[in-house]
């Protein structure tokens, strides 16, 4: 009888463990502005606000009361959002522009325009260098910027076009190379590429978060997978199944939990993270289709995933015979993903 007992206390245990691990679709936040693409988001935790690539603007949203706030405006095709608290700024990627747009994190005003490479995409602040770097898709090469005045200090050739970058906090910057299927990582004191690692079993790398105690980068393709890789050695030590159309991931440290957003099959995967080479899928939640991108608030572990309805592609014509569907007016919104109790 006790053991009878003892084995259903264990097996409750595991079911309220097991439930906590899961997420739910909790709310939605619509976002003003009319018929533009988005990109990255970007949580500022400390702060309380969540920044959202929409278009020419950027949507800032107040965390805590999950409200719109302002915008920054006046840009031609955002891709992502830095910050540096620090310092009191923030950077912005215009690919539309070829450059990076530097804010003032208080009053949101713009600060200067600096020309960087063709088509900047994912851009990262560093605070072991105090350095902004801009990871340029056309060019292939990293243009580097001192945060503090806006300099550039360098352009890195990198030899494909860069995904999304992450830092270790500790003098080492890391981007997928989406072309080639590799991780580089640079030096950012020197600011060169000093590794160079592949990544057989992933096609078209792009979204990427970091387990910076565990020393592990979590690696979305597109191929319905995430590689995950010693960070140290460049070596693959897991290959996990995820959604389609993958193009964001995030690690919550807290929960050990790694979460791709896939925008083709309109899920979201939740990895658990049982040891620094083993992992298993808890839950690949119905979201949205085109839900692609995402951000995580490491204070409530709320995620928020942007996406919008889509009219039917236009008939294919001579200048542009892969057109692409348009946004319905007036359907940009974020989706609230909220864990479990």
């Amino acid at each position: 009888m006790l053991r009878k007992l003892w084995i259903a206390a264990f097996l409750l245990v595991v079911s309220i463990a097991a439930s906590s691990q899961q997420y739910k679709v909790s709310g939605k936040i619509s976002l003003p502005g009319e018929g533009a693409g988005w990109d990255y988001l970007f949580a500022d935790s400390d702060n309380r606000t969540l920044y959202v690539s929409h278009g020419t603007d950027v949507n800032l949203v107040d965390l805590n009361s999950e409200k719109p706030t302002t915008t920054i405006g006046g840009m031609k095709r955002i891709h992502g959002v830095a910050v540096a608290n620090d310092l009191g700024r923030g950077f912005i990627s215009d690919g539309g522009d070829n450059s990076v747009v530097i804010f003032d994190l208080k009053s949101h005003a713009v600060l200067q325009k600096v020309a960087v490479g063709t088509n900047p995409d994912g851009v990262l602040y560093d605070p072991s260098s105090k350095r902004v770097f801009s990871f340029n898709g056309k060019s292939k090469d990293v243009t580097v910027l001192d945060a503090a005045t806006g300099k550039v200090l360098a352009t890195t050739p990198v030899g494909g076009k860069p995904e999304f970058p992450v830092s270790d906090g500790k003098g080492n910057v890391y981007a997928n190379i989406e072309d080639t299927h590799e991780i580089i990582e640079i030096d950012s004191a020197t600011m060169k590429v000093k590794s160079r690692w592949p990544m057989a079993g992933c096609e078209e790398p792009t979204g990427l978060a970091m387990d910076l105690s565990g020393r592990r980068l979590f690696s979305v393709c597109g191929n319905k997978k995430m590689e995950v890789m010693d960070a140290d050695s460049g070596k693959v030590v897991a290959t996990v199944a995820i959604g389609d159309g993958p193009d964001a991931v995030v690690y919550d440290a807290d929960r050990k939990l790694i979460l791709s957003s896939n925008g083709d099959d309109g899920t979201l995967t939740g990895v658990h993270q049982d040891g620094p080479d083993q992992y298993t899928v808890l839950q690949n939640l119905a979201t949205e289709k085109h839900a692609r991108t995402l951000a995580l608030d490491q204070k409530t572990h709320k995620l928020y995933l942007a996406t919008a309805e889509m009219t039917p592609a236009p008939a294919p014509t001579a200048t542009d015979p892969k057109p692409r569907p348009k946004i319905a007016q007036g359907t940009f919104h974020l989706i609230v993903v909220s864990p479990g109790s």
